[in-house]
């Protein structure tokens, strides 16, 4: 059996794992305290697929759930201890070469509160950030021999 790609990120209340595997069939997905364990068929080709995970931290797993679509297998992993980030998704720090981190989903939630994202909206009001009006007028800059850089010195002639 071949290991399915996967992507993982971290939430406050849940850890997400999506199995990239097209066309999944029977699709099995074991939810333990400390462990995790995915399988199915997938593909055109009817490949076996099999994953298994020592949890960095312990699950919920009777509130942990999974979504089948036409393109994974996306699962959420309740959290026992919501609110703990989890550095990684493995126990031990040993690199799986079918896991990565999916940064498109990922955010530092940990950091976040009400007043700091209060803090953030008053950017969206800035419309015009460095816009051309804001811009100082640079054409003929260069051509201004009576500009006060010092260092603006003419050069010699090439000969």
């Amino acid at each position: 059996m071949i290991p399915a790609s996967a992507k993982w990120y971290d939430r406050r209340d849940a850890v997400y794992i999506e199995f990239c595997v097209a066309d999944s069939k029977d699709v099995k997905v074991n939810f333990d305290k400390t462990k995790f364990g995915f399988t199915c068929i997938g593909g055109t080709d009817n490949v076996k697929h099999e994953n298994e995970v020592d949890l960095f931290e312990a699950i919920d797993q009777s509130e942990s759930k999974q979504k089948r679509t036409d393109r994974s297998v996306l699962c959420c992993l309740r959290k026992a201890e919501p609110g703990k980030a989890w550095p990684r998704l493995t126990k031990e720090k040993a690199k799986l070469t079918w896991l990565s981190v999916d940064f498109n989903n990922w955010k530092d939630w940990e950091d976040d509160s009400d007043e700091e994202m209060g803090n953030f909206d008053q950017f969206s009001d800035m419309n015009n950030m460095g816009g051309e009006d804001d811009l100082p007028d640079l054409d003929g800059a260069a051509e201004d021999e009576d500009s006060a850089d010092s260092d603006d010195e003419k050069m010699p002639d090439l000969e």
